[in-house]
């Protein structure tokens, strides 16, 4: 598989020492989390009265880990089986609709990345909710879901359409190692990530160490973020308040002007560098930064996988212009929702209360390799997740506090993949940010007439 199609993937990196298996790591959270959910409280009498029953789960690859721990509780307390049917996360949308056009409707539940939310109502393939969450508040709890997540995950024309399971911003990752060697400071603007990059690189390039992996290659969920970050903290956004593509404002300019210019000191070679390679390098410690999700601090502590355990840390998002605080973009984020045409929507419903619920969203935040980070105000506050991480606890308590979204459209899924085909061909020096900037506003106009 080349680099360009498993960059929507986002999985562990590879191991840089002894390595601890998915399976040993997962295994051990699943026994905590069955034990956890066991007598949870959530669930209905009616989960409990058909034992032997099978319900189906598509899961994007990334958040399978934590639907399988999720899986394994509900069978222990239901007798219900779970099937979870992994996919590689672009491809959701297209094994739901033809799960639904082909007349096999094998799926009851199925996890999706919130940008695809209008599309997926509008084509018939999720269900409204609203009435379900209405019912069962006391156990779901709303009001406990961070407000910036749980409308652009779940809210579409004023109904509810899922449940979140996942919580994904950015951060500013750093090697305090590197730094220190270096007489550097976390940089607090994006001016300052370009001189900070480039003076790594100028001092250590030749042993392999650079300032910067940028994420810079083709894939909406990498390059996008990479640019959210920047347009965010210069004070844009994706649409204006009327819902019309603002790709032409000053700050998407900047964005994208700061984002080319972080290319000659990062990570050889930014179009060509994903998820898996960033990652890589940092834990590898041969990158001195990276925007990055929150749970990276798990795997950056991970003994088994890690090299610079002890020697990281990580800040707010910088800002640029004249913005002075700092604001993260919600780059992923993951929702469960119940297939519209499913025939077991009841159970469907109780499965993914279970899954999003406190407890276990608790559980599952404290268990490295279950790819979840922060939906839930008491989980994010709590002390056990200080106790697993409070670094990772520090950087998502201030990213999510008015997080921006992206678009949720019907047309999102084009325009997200319109917007990635013009930054890679910017990043790879094949255009300028003042063009890549006018042909995506142009394709955002012409998808949204």
């Amino acid at each position: 598989m080349n680099s360009k199609t498993q960059t929507n993937n986002r999985t562990k990196p590879q191991s840089t020492g002894t390595a601890l298996s998915r399976r040993q790591v997962l295994g051990g959270g699943m026994g905590l989390a069955v034990g956890a959910a066991l007598g949870s409280g959530v669930l209905s009498a009616r989960a409990y009265a058909q034992a032997g029953e099978t319900i189906t789960v598509l899961m994007s690859q990334p958040q399978v880990g934590g639907a399988r721990i999720v899986a394994a509780a509900f069978e222990a307390e239901t007798g219900v089986k779970v099937e979870i049917v992994p996919v590689p996360l672009d491809q959701i949308q297209q094994q739901l609709t033809l799960d639904l056009q082909s007349g096999a409707k094998r799926f009851d539940a199925f996890d999706y990345w919130y940008i695809s939310k209008g599309s997926l109502v509008e084509t018939g393939v999720l269900e409204d909710i609203t009435d379900r969450i209405e019912a069962d508040a006391d156990e779901i709890m709303p009001e406990d879901f961070i407000a910036t997540v749980y409308d652009p995950y779940s809210l579409y024309n004023d109904r509810r359409y899922a449940l979140p399971f996942d919580g994904d911003t950015h951060a500013l990752f750093y090697n305090t190692e590197i730094f220190e060697r270096n007489g550097l400071t976390a940089p607090k603007t994006w001016d300052e990530v370009i001189t900070t990059s480039e003076a790594i690189t100028k001092a250590e390039s030749a042993n392999g160490i650079y300032g910067m992996a940028l994420m810079g290659i083709r894939a909406p969920l990498q390059n996008i973020s990479v640019f959210a970050n920047r347009l965010a903290n210069y004070g844009g956004e994706f649409l204006d308040a009327d819902g019309r593509p603002a790709l032409d404002s000053d700050a998407a300019l900047m964005a994208a002007q700061n984002l080319v210019a972080t290319v000659p000191s990062a990570l050889p070679t930014p179009a060509e560098t994903g998820f898996d390679q960033a990652l890589t390098a940092f834990v590898g410690g041969r990158a001195a930064m990276t925007e990055g999700w929150i749970d990276l601090g798990a795997y950056s502590e991970d003994n088994e996988t890690s090299k610079i355990t002890g020697k990281w840390d990580v800040v707010q998002l910088p800002v640029g212009g004249s913005q002075t605080e700092s604001r993260a973009p919600l780059n992923a984020g993951w929702a469960l929702g119940i297939a519209a045409y499913g025939s077991k929507k009841d159970l469907a419903w109780e499965f993914i209360k279970l899954a999003s619920s406190a407890k276990m969203h608790l559980d599952l935040l404290t268990t490295t390799g279950s790819g979840i980070d922060p939906t839930r105000i008491s989980a994010l506050t709590s002390p056990e997740y200080e106790a697993f991480n409070a670094r990772s606890q520090r950087a998502a308590s201030a990213s999510l506090n008015g997080a921006m979204a992206w678009p949720t459209g019907p047309q999102a899924p084009r325009m997200l993949e319109s917007l990635s085909e013009q930054l890679a061909i910017m990043i790879s020096g094949e255009s300028t940010p003042e063009e890549a900037m006018e042909l995506a506003q142009k394709s955002w106009e012409r998808l949204l007439r």
